[in-house]
């Protein structure tokens, strides 16, 4: 913990209780662990800023941490209803989807494959990221899928490693969609 920064920022917000330090200090406060400090300072802050999604996502991921599953729902949906492209929140919310869908049943969760790297045709290989697309779709984390796809496999079938490469592979195709809808080269 860097207590050097967090008495610098209590002293700034401490000077201006209306300065939006206070997202920085609860967000310094959640790195460091202290989740119920980074609540506080936040919903402290928050009342005075409630537009301030940024400092709404740290209450959020503060509150995923301290497995306060139905409150982190609420800010981090409040966020991706004003940003739908925020991706701290599309990440936290994804993570509380996957610890709720582990909490719910634990032991029938299977373990995650080992990574092989494709030697299938290239559109093999898009035809499973579809499917993968497919199935994130359907864990009804209610974002929509960049593209339309056919036949995915049941969701229960998914591990929860499965579930966050698809979820990965999900995001860099957002992103690639969005750099070839604005005119840019994808990287």
């Amino acid at each position: 913990m860097d207590s050097a920064r967090i008495q610098d920022l209590k002293r700034r917000v401490a000077r201006d209780p209306a300065s939006i330090a206070f997202a920085q200090l609860a967000e310094e406060h959640r790195r460091a662990g202290d989740f119920e400090e980074a609540v506080r300072v936040s919903r402290r802050g928050l009342t005075l800023h409630p537009e301030y999604t940024s400092a709404r996502v740290t209450l959020g991921r503060a509150l995923l941490a301290l497995e306060q599953y139905d409150d982190a729902q609420v800010e981090l949906e409040a966020v991706q209803r004003v940003a739908p492209d925020n991706l701290s929140a599309i990440r936290a919310l994804a993570e509380l989807q996957q610890r709720r869908a582990a909490a719910a049943a634990p032991l029938a969760m299977p373990a995650a494959p080992a990574f092989e790297p494709s030697t299938a045709p290239a559109e093999a290989r898009r035809e499973r990221f579809d499917r993968a697309l497919a199935s994130l779709a359907a864990l009804a984390l209610d974002i929509p899928a960049p593209t339309v796809v056919s036949g995915p496999p049941a969701p229960e079938a998914m591990s929860g490693g499965t579930a966050l490469t698809a979820l990965e592979a999900w995001l860099d195709a957002i992103l690639a969609d969005r750099v070839r809808r604005r005119g840019a080269p994808v990287l």
